[in-house]
């Protein structure tokens, strides 16, 4: 009882903490948050609620900012996390070395990187959010790690970026990553329903910027693009949850994948929420799955896509947004199901395939791995390709 006050009173003394940064740093009404030193932190969102008589905050997400002694970048990214991951995964990697955020800082951005809501940081309760998850660790050290020793796709076997060799247990690198896992929220559909109006609120305090989403993170990627677009200059989607209306399971072989069940796992094909579809649509039964008679290549899914004359997605139409892809990534057999989705729908995304940058071996965690500043520097020369300061063409 002791520790739950504890933990209760620590949560108030950081809400406060963030509520007194607010008042000196901007961020309200008609005036964007502008950080006034290099680093710190504050939460958006969020609500009281009282039950059994226990007030308790609910929904909110914490935010921790780096900012660089001078701004060259017209707006600012936000870096948000996978599944069972926090924002950690931006902060440095398990080797030792810088991560993507001070990567973006030295390249002139102010850089936002979030804990989603009911995870690491933000504080997790499943008495409100609901029944938890974990990752094992057979599951990371199979796909996400240390694909090339047992290959289950095809892409599998190039991988070589993980530091100190493939990411399994005893590799010091793999460890510290494999201590970085949190429990999440078990049902998909509820973290949607809570970090999506979690991100529009810190948008909306921030101004707008660049949203660079990772793995799980796709679809609160696109829910957000579709629901402000204003607030959305550039959608970097780091290899989406995917592939498109349906989850699939790697077996290896020659069949080397199969589709897991009948449900639709992303009933509006990239998300679980409603997008707004042109012409509307009331619930996921309007729109019509087909799948490809034919994958593009041996190591591509066959796609799920809607059927023609397929529905458009007018709102993601208007922010630029780019598909990242690693060349030894899971996601490189599905990102192109994704890709055609939004192409179907009006919405073209970019293509950033690493390997054809001459950056090789990586996997999904590009962003702890050996070439990670590479990475980065690609993605930056993507942004600054396409996103430029108001009143610029």
């Amino acid at each position: 009882m002791l520790r739950k006050a504890a933990a209760g009173a620590l949560t108030l003394l950081c809400l406060a903490t963030a509520s007194a940064s607010e008042a000196t740093e901007g961020g309200s009404g008609d005036t964007p948050f502008k950080p006034k030193q290099p680093a710190g932190y504050f939460f958006v969102g969020g609500r009281s609620a009282t039950a059994a008589g226990k007030t308790t905050a609910s929904g909110q997400m914490f935010v921790e900012y780096r900012a660089p002694a001078r701004v060259t970048q017209p707006y600012p990214i936000v870096l948000v996390h996978g599944t069972a991951q926090t924002g950690t995964n931006f902060l440095g990697t398990p080797d030792g070395r810088p991560g993507w955020a001070d990567r973006f800082a030295a390249k002139g951005f102010t850089v936002y990187v979030v804990d989603q809501v009911g995870r690491g940081r933000s504080g997790g309760d499943p008495e409100t959010y609901g029944p938890y998850a974990r990752l094992p660790v057979e599951d990371l050290e199979t796909v996400f790690t240390g694909q090339e020793r047992v290959p289950l796709y095809p892409q599998a076997k190039l991988h070589s970026q993980w530091p100190g060799g493939p990411g399994v247990r005893g590799n010091a690198a793999f460890d510290q990553f494999y201590l970085s896992q949190v429990p999440y929220i078990a049902s998909a559909l509820k973290s949607e329903e809570l970090v999506d109006p979690a991100l529009i609120a810190l948008l909306e305090k921030i101004g707008p910027a660049i949203l660079l989403t990772h793995s799980q993170a796709g679809v609160f990627g696109w829910a957000v693009s579709d629901q402000r677009p204003d607030l959305v200059k550039a959608h970097v989607a780091v290899e989406p949850n995917g592939p498109t209306f349906f989850d699939i399971r790697f077996k290896g072989g020659a069949d080397w994948y199969e589709r897991v069940g009948e449900a639709r796992a992303r009933p509006y094909g990239i998300t679980r929420v409603p997008l707004h579809f042109e012409p509307p649509v009331s619930s996921p039964a309007d729109l019509t799955v087909v799948q490809d008679d034919r994958a593009a290549a041996p190591d591509k899914i066959r796609c799920w896509l809607q059927a023609e004359p397929a529905r458009t997605l007018p709102n993601l139409a208007r922010v630029s947004a780019v598909l990242v892809t690693a060349e030894a990534s899971f996601r490189a057999t599905m990102d192109d199901c994704t890709a055609a989705f939004l192409a179907q729908a009006g919405a073209k995304p970019d293509r950033l395939a690493l390997a054809e940058h001459d950056i090789h071996g990586n996997g999904h965690m590009m962003m702890l791995e050996s070439n990670s500043d590479a990475v980065a520097d690609a993605i930056v020369g993507w942004i600054e390709s396409r996103v430029h300061a108001p009143g610029r063409p």
